[in-house]
Protein backbone atom coordinates (compact mmCIF):
# COMPACT_ATOMS: atom_id res chain seq x y z
CA UNK A 1 0.00 0.00 0.00
CA UNK A 2 1.11 3.58 -0.63
CA UNK A 3 0.93 6.29 1.98
CA UNK A 4 -2.29 7.65 0.42
CA UNK A 5 -4.06 4.39 1.24
CA UNK A 6 -3.28 4.93 4.96
CA UNK A 7 -4.77 8.42 5.16
CA UNK A 8 -7.81 7.29 7.14
CA UNK A 9 -5.69 5.28 9.61
CA UNK A 10 -2.50 7.22 10.32
CA UNK A 11 -2.21 10.49 12.19
CA UNK A 12 -0.60 13.48 10.49
CA UNK A 13 2.91 12.78 11.82
CA UNK A 14 2.86 9.14 10.77
CA UNK A 15 1.33 9.96 7.39
CA UNK A 16 4.15 12.42 6.67
CA UNK A 17 6.74 9.74 7.46
CA UNK A 18 4.83 7.17 5.38
CA UNK A 19 4.93 9.60 2.44
CA UNK A 20 8.71 9.92 2.77
CA UNK A 21 9.11 6.14 2.97
CA UNK A 22 6.96 5.74 -0.12
CA UNK A 23 9.32 8.04 -2.00
CA UNK A 24 12.52 6.44 -0.70
CA UNK A 25 11.71 2.73 -0.86
CA UNK A 26 11.01 1.06 -4.22
CA UNK A 27 9.40 -1.89 -2.44
CA UNK A 28 9.42 -3.67 0.92
CA UNK A 29 12.47 -2.86 3.02
CA UNK A 30 13.87 -6.40 2.92
CA UNK A 31 14.18 -6.26 -0.89
CA UNK A 32 17.16 -3.93 -0.40
CA UNK A 33 19.19 -6.86 0.94
CA UNK A 34 21.27 -6.84 4.09
CA UNK A 35 23.70 -4.11 3.04
CA UNK A 36 20.90 -1.97 1.67
CA UNK A 37 18.80 -2.34 4.81
CA UNK A 38 21.76 -1.37 6.99
CA UNK A 39 22.53 1.65 4.83
CA UNK A 40 18.90 2.74 4.89
CA UNK A 41 18.59 2.26 8.66
CA UNK A 42 21.92 3.86 9.60
CA UNK A 43 21.15 6.74 11.97
CA UNK A 44 22.19 10.27 11.26
CA UNK A 45 24.40 11.74 14.01
CA UNK A 46 22.18 12.00 17.09
CA UNK A 47 20.87 15.52 17.81
CA UNK A 48 21.68 15.39 21.54
CA UNK A 49 19.21 18.16 22.29
CA UNK A 50 18.36 16.84 25.76
CA UNK A 51 20.99 17.65 28.37
CA UNK A 52 21.83 15.07 31.00
CA UNK A 53 24.38 15.17 33.80
CA UNK A 54 26.82 12.89 31.99
CA UNK A 55 27.16 10.35 29.20
CA UNK A 56 29.87 7.71 29.26
CA UNK A 57 30.73 4.97 26.78
CA UNK A 58 32.19 1.81 28.29
CA UNK A 59 33.04 -1.76 27.43
CA UNK A 60 31.69 -4.03 30.16
CA UNK A 61 32.20 -7.70 30.91
CA UNK A 62 30.48 -10.17 33.19
CA UNK A 63 32.31 -12.86 35.07
CA UNK A 64 29.12 -14.92 35.10
CA UNK A 65 29.38 -15.73 31.41
CA UNK A 66 31.21 -18.87 30.27
CA UNK A 67 32.42 -16.90 27.26
CA UNK A 68 34.72 -13.90 27.45
CA UNK A 69 32.02 -11.41 26.45
CA UNK A 70 32.76 -7.70 26.13
CA UNK A 71 29.72 -5.52 25.51
CA UNK A 72 29.71 -1.81 24.59
CA UNK A 73 27.28 0.24 26.67
CA UNK A 74 26.44 3.93 27.00
CA UNK A 75 25.60 5.19 30.49
CA UNK A 76 23.36 8.23 31.02
CA UNK A 77 23.14 9.98 34.38
CA UNK A 78 19.98 12.11 34.81
CA UNK A 79 20.16 15.86 35.19
CA UNK A 80 18.58 15.75 38.69
CA UNK A 81 20.05 14.67 42.01
CA UNK A 82 17.67 11.76 42.60
CA UNK A 83 18.66 8.48 40.95
CA UNK A 84 15.69 6.26 41.71
CA UNK A 85 17.06 3.25 39.87
CA UNK A 86 18.60 2.16 36.60
CA UNK A 87 17.10 1.01 33.30
CA UNK A 88 18.96 -1.36 30.98
CA UNK A 89 17.72 -0.26 27.54
CA UNK A 90 17.97 -2.52 24.48
CA UNK A 91 17.57 -0.90 21.06
CA UNK A 92 15.45 -2.29 18.26
CA UNK A 93 16.32 -3.00 14.64
CA UNK A 94 15.14 -6.49 13.76
CA UNK A 95 18.18 -8.00 15.55
CA UNK A 96 20.08 -6.93 12.42
CA UNK A 97 20.43 -3.13 12.52
CA UNK A 98 20.39 -0.50 15.24
CA UNK A 99 22.96 1.17 17.45
CA UNK A 100 23.55 3.24 20.57
CA UNK A 101 23.29 6.42 18.49
CA UNK A 102 19.86 5.42 17.18
CA UNK A 103 18.34 5.61 20.68
CA UNK A 104 20.60 8.29 22.13
CA UNK A 105 17.99 11.06 22.39
CA UNK A 106 15.41 8.57 23.68
CA UNK A 107 17.73 7.40 26.48
CA UNK A 108 18.46 10.99 27.48
CA UNK A 109 14.77 11.74 27.83
CA UNK A 110 14.07 8.58 29.81
CA UNK A 111 16.97 9.31 32.17
CA UNK A 112 15.60 12.74 33.00
CA UNK A 113 11.88 11.97 33.01
CA UNK A 114 12.09 8.67 34.91
CA UNK A 115 14.78 10.01 37.28
CA UNK A 116 17.03 7.06 36.60
CA UNK A 117 20.37 5.99 35.20
CA UNK A 118 19.99 4.49 31.73
CA UNK A 119 22.46 1.89 30.46
CA UNK A 120 22.01 1.40 26.70
CA UNK A 121 23.35 -1.88 25.27
CA UNK A 122 25.10 -2.34 21.92
CA UNK A 123 24.59 -6.09 21.45
CA UNK A 124 25.98 -8.16 18.58
CA UNK A 125 23.83 -8.18 15.43
CA UNK A 126 22.59 -10.94 13.13
CA UNK A 127 23.17 -12.55 10.73
CA UNK A 128 26.88 -12.45 11.58
CA UNK A 129 25.94 -13.25 15.17
CA UNK A 130 22.73 -15.24 15.34
CA UNK A 131 20.74 -16.29 18.38
CA UNK A 132 21.79 -16.59 21.16
CA UNK A 133 24.60 -14.01 20.71
CA UNK A 134 22.39 -10.98 21.39
CA UNK A 135 20.84 -12.73 24.39
CA UNK A 136 24.31 -13.51 25.79
CA UNK A 137 25.34 -9.86 25.42
CA UNK A 138 22.18 -8.55 27.10
CA UNK A 139 22.58 -11.05 29.94
CA UNK A 140 26.20 -10.00 30.43
CA UNK A 141 25.25 -6.31 30.48
CA UNK A 142 22.51 -6.91 33.06
CA UNK A 143 24.79 -9.01 35.25
CA UNK A 144 27.38 -6.23 35.08
CA UNK A 145 24.74 -3.68 36.02
CA UNK A 146 23.66 -5.73 39.05
CA UNK A 147 27.25 -6.07 40.20
CA UNK A 148 28.09 -2.38 39.65
CA UNK A 149 24.84 -0.62 40.50
CA UNK A 150 26.29 1.05 43.60
CA UNK A 151 29.02 2.66 41.48
CA UNK A 152 26.25 4.25 39.42
CA UNK A 153 24.47 5.51 42.51
CA UNK A 154 21.57 3.05 42.57
CA UNK A 155 20.64 -0.06 44.52
CA UNK A 156 20.92 -3.48 42.82
CA UNK A 157 17.27 -4.05 43.79
CA UNK A 158 16.16 -0.99 41.78
CA UNK A 159 16.84 -2.15 38.24
CA UNK A 160 14.48 -2.25 35.26
CA UNK A 161 14.89 -3.62 31.73
CA UNK A 162 13.33 -2.43 28.52
CA UNK A 163 13.55 -2.10 24.79
CA UNK A 164 11.67 -1.58 21.55
CA UNK A 165 10.91 -4.14 18.84
CA UNK A 166 13.78 -6.66 18.82
CA UNK A 167 15.01 -4.97 21.99
CA UNK A 168 11.62 -5.46 23.60
CA UNK A 169 11.79 -9.14 22.74
CA UNK A 170 15.27 -9.37 24.24
CA UNK A 171 14.07 -7.62 27.41
CA UNK A 172 11.26 -10.17 27.73
CA UNK A 173 13.73 -12.98 27.11
CA UNK A 174 16.08 -11.58 29.74
CA UNK A 175 13.35 -11.77 32.38
CA UNK A 176 12.74 -15.42 31.45
CA UNK A 177 16.49 -16.06 31.59
CA UNK A 178 16.70 -14.49 35.06
CA UNK A 179 13.88 -16.74 36.22
CA UNK A 180 15.70 -19.79 34.86
CA UNK A 181 18.88 -18.77 36.71
CA UNK A 182 16.94 -17.91 39.89
CA UNK A 183 18.21 -14.34 39.76
CA UNK A 184 15.84 -11.71 41.21
CA UNK A 185 13.54 -10.11 38.67
CA UNK A 186 13.90 -6.43 37.77
CA UNK A 187 11.31 -4.06 39.19
CA UNK A 188 9.78 -3.64 35.71
CA UNK A 189 10.06 -4.75 32.10
CA UNK A 190 9.31 -2.09 29.48
CA UNK A 191 8.29 -3.82 26.24
CA UNK A 192 7.56 -1.58 23.26
CA UNK A 193 5.96 -3.46 20.32
CA UNK A 194 8.13 -6.44 21.34
CA UNK A 195 9.12 -9.33 19.04
CA UNK A 196 7.88 -12.22 21.19
CA UNK A 197 6.49 -14.84 18.77
CA UNK A 198 7.52 -16.66 15.61
CA UNK A 199 4.16 -17.84 14.27
CA UNK A 200 3.12 -14.67 12.37
CA UNK A 201 -0.51 -15.78 12.46
CA UNK A 202 -2.46 -13.33 14.62
CA UNK A 203 -4.88 -10.98 12.81
CA UNK A 204 -2.54 -7.97 12.78
CA UNK A 205 -0.12 -9.93 10.57
CA UNK A 206 -2.80 -10.00 7.87
CA UNK A 207 -4.47 -6.66 8.56
CA UNK A 208 -1.18 -4.75 8.42
CA UNK A 209 0.85 -7.00 6.14
CA UNK A 210 1.68 -3.96 3.99
CA UNK A 211 2.23 -1.50 6.84
CA UNK A 212 4.73 1.32 6.30
CA UNK A 213 8.38 0.55 7.13
CA UNK A 214 7.83 -2.86 8.76
CA UNK A 215 5.58 -4.92 6.53
CA UNK A 216 4.99 -8.59 7.30
CA UNK A 217 7.56 -9.81 4.78
CA UNK A 218 10.28 -7.57 6.19
CA UNK A 219 9.49 -8.62 9.76
CA UNK A 220 9.83 -12.29 8.83
CA UNK A 221 13.05 -11.57 6.90
CA UNK A 222 14.52 -9.95 10.01
CA UNK A 223 13.52 -12.98 12.08
CA UNK A 224 15.33 -15.35 9.69
CA UNK A 225 18.47 -13.21 9.95
CA UNK A 226 18.29 -13.69 13.73
CA UNK A 227 17.58 -17.41 14.00
CA UNK A 228 18.61 -18.78 10.61
CA UNK A 229 16.60 -21.46 8.86
CA UNK A 230 16.23 -23.73 11.92
CA UNK A 231 12.89 -22.38 13.00
CA UNK A 232 11.54 -25.31 15.01
CA UNK A 233 14.03 -25.84 17.84
CA UNK A 234 13.74 -22.43 19.48
CA UNK A 235 13.01 -22.12 23.18
CA UNK A 236 11.52 -19.33 25.29
CA UNK A 237 14.76 -17.34 25.31
CA UNK A 238 14.30 -16.82 21.57
CA UNK A 239 10.49 -16.83 21.53
CA UNK A 240 9.06 -15.61 24.86
CA UNK A 241 5.51 -16.70 23.98
CA UNK A 242 6.77 -20.29 23.94
CA UNK A 243 7.27 -20.15 27.72
CA UNK A 244 5.19 -22.77 29.49
CA UNK A 245 4.40 -20.22 32.19
CA UNK A 246 4.86 -16.48 32.58
CA UNK A 247 4.37 -16.57 36.34
CA UNK A 248 6.88 -14.85 38.57
CA UNK A 249 8.12 -12.39 35.97
CA UNK A 250 8.58 -8.66 36.48
CA UNK A 251 5.62 -6.31 36.24
CA UNK A 252 5.32 -4.97 32.71
CA UNK A 253 4.56 -1.83 30.78
CA UNK A 254 3.73 -2.89 27.21
CA UNK A 255 3.18 -0.41 24.40
CA UNK A 256 1.96 -1.32 20.92
CA UNK A 257 1.37 0.60 17.69
CA UNK A 258 -2.00 0.35 16.00
CA UNK A 259 -0.65 -0.16 12.45
CA UNK A 260 1.90 -2.88 13.08
CA UNK A 261 2.06 -6.60 12.20
CA UNK A 262 3.60 -7.23 15.66
CA UNK A 263 0.75 -5.52 17.51
CA UNK A 264 -1.31 -8.58 18.40
CA UNK A 265 1.75 -10.58 19.49
CA UNK A 266 2.69 -7.91 22.02
CA UNK A 267 -0.88 -7.68 23.28
CA UNK A 268 -1.07 -11.48 23.54
CA UNK A 269 2.06 -11.39 25.69
CA UNK A 270 0.43 -8.78 27.92
CA UNK A 271 -2.62 -11.01 28.29
CA UNK A 272 -0.42 -14.01 29.09
CA UNK A 273 1.42 -12.10 31.79
CA UNK A 274 -1.86 -10.91 33.27
CA UNK A 275 -3.29 -14.43 33.31
CA UNK A 276 -0.13 -15.59 35.10
CA UNK A 277 -0.67 -13.04 37.87
CA UNK A 278 1.81 -10.40 36.67
CA UNK A 279 0.84 -6.73 36.88
CA UNK A 280 0.62 -5.26 33.39
CA UNK A 281 -0.04 -1.83 31.95
CA UNK A 282 -0.89 -2.20 28.26
CA UNK A 283 -1.37 0.76 25.94
CA UNK A 284 -2.01 0.83 22.21
CA UNK A 285 -1.04 4.03 20.38
CA UNK A 286 -3.41 4.78 17.56
CA UNK A 287 -2.52 6.23 14.19
CA UNK A 288 1.16 5.21 14.23
CA UNK A 289 3.20 2.31 12.88
CA UNK A 290 6.14 0.22 14.02
CA UNK A 291 9.27 2.17 14.88
CA UNK A 292 7.62 5.34 16.18
CA UNK A 293 8.78 5.07 19.81
CA UNK A 294 12.40 6.33 19.58
CA UNK A 295 11.48 9.08 17.10
CA UNK A 296 10.73 11.67 19.74
CA UNK A 297 11.45 14.58 17.42
CA UNK A 298 9.11 13.30 14.73
CA UNK A 299 5.95 11.98 16.38
CA UNK A 300 3.79 13.60 19.06
CA UNK A 301 2.67 10.06 19.92
CA UNK A 302 6.29 9.10 20.56
CA UNK A 303 6.68 11.83 23.14
CA UNK A 304 3.41 10.75 24.79
CA UNK A 305 4.43 7.09 24.78
CA UNK A 306 7.83 7.85 26.29
CA UNK A 307 6.29 9.92 29.08
CA UNK A 308 3.78 7.14 29.77
CA UNK A 309 6.65 4.65 30.04
CA UNK A 310 8.52 7.00 32.37
CA UNK A 311 5.47 7.24 34.61
CA UNK A 312 5.43 3.46 34.91
CA UNK A 313 9.14 3.44 35.65
CA UNK A 314 8.63 6.02 38.38
CA UNK A 315 5.96 3.81 39.91
CA UNK A 316 8.20 0.75 39.73
CA UNK A 317 11.04 2.71 41.36
CA UNK A 318 8.69 3.83 44.13
CA UNK A 319 8.54 7.53 43.22
CA UNK A 320 4.75 7.82 43.08
CA UNK A 321 3.07 10.18 45.54
CA UNK A 322 0.62 7.55 46.76
CA UNK A 323 0.99 4.38 44.73
CA UNK A 324 3.96 2.07 45.18
CA UNK A 325 4.61 -1.36 43.68
CA UNK A 326 3.22 -3.11 46.76
CA UNK A 327 0.06 -0.96 46.72
CA UNK A 328 -1.05 -2.43 43.41
CA UNK A 329 -2.64 -5.88 43.06
CA UNK A 330 -0.23 -8.41 41.61
CA UNK A 331 -2.43 -9.05 38.59
CA UNK A 332 -3.29 -5.44 37.72
CA UNK A 333 -4.04 -5.06 34.00
CA UNK A 334 -4.58 -1.47 32.91
CA UNK A 335 -5.58 -1.18 29.27
CA UNK A 336 -6.08 1.98 27.24
CA UNK A 337 -5.00 4.07 24.30
CA UNK A 338 -3.17 7.36 24.56
CA UNK A 339 -6.51 9.12 24.15
CA UNK A 340 -7.90 7.28 27.17
CA UNK A 341 -4.73 6.77 29.11
CA UNK A 342 -5.06 5.51 32.67
CA UNK A 343 -2.97 7.97 34.65
CA UNK A 344 -0.62 6.65 37.29
CA UNK A 345 0.74 10.02 38.41
CA UNK A 346 -1.49 12.34 36.40
CA UNK A 347 -0.52 14.18 33.25
CA UNK A 348 2.89 15.42 34.33
CA UNK A 349 4.24 12.73 36.64
CA UNK A 350 6.03 13.62 39.87
CA UNK A 351 9.24 15.54 40.40
CA UNK A 352 12.34 13.37 40.67
CA UNK A 353 13.87 15.22 43.58
CA UNK A 354 10.83 15.29 45.87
Amino acid sequence: MTYSEWQDVLDSDALAVARQLDELLPGPLYTLGLDGVRKFAAPTPPPRTTRVASVEDRIVTSGAEPENVSVPVRIYQPDRPTRAGALLYIHGGGFTVGSLDGVDELCRIIANEACCVVVSVDYRLAPEHRFPAAMIDVRAAYDWLRANAAELGVAPSQLAVGGDSAGGGLAASLCLDLRQRRVPQPVMQLLVYPAVDDQFTRPSWTEFKDAPLLDAGTAQWFWKQYVGESLTDLDELAVPLKAGSLAGLARAHIATAEVDPLRDDGEAYAAGLHEAGVAVRLQRYTGVFHGFFPEVQTYAKSRRAVLDACESLQLAFGLGPSATPVDQPDNLLVVGTEANRPGIFGASGVPCDR
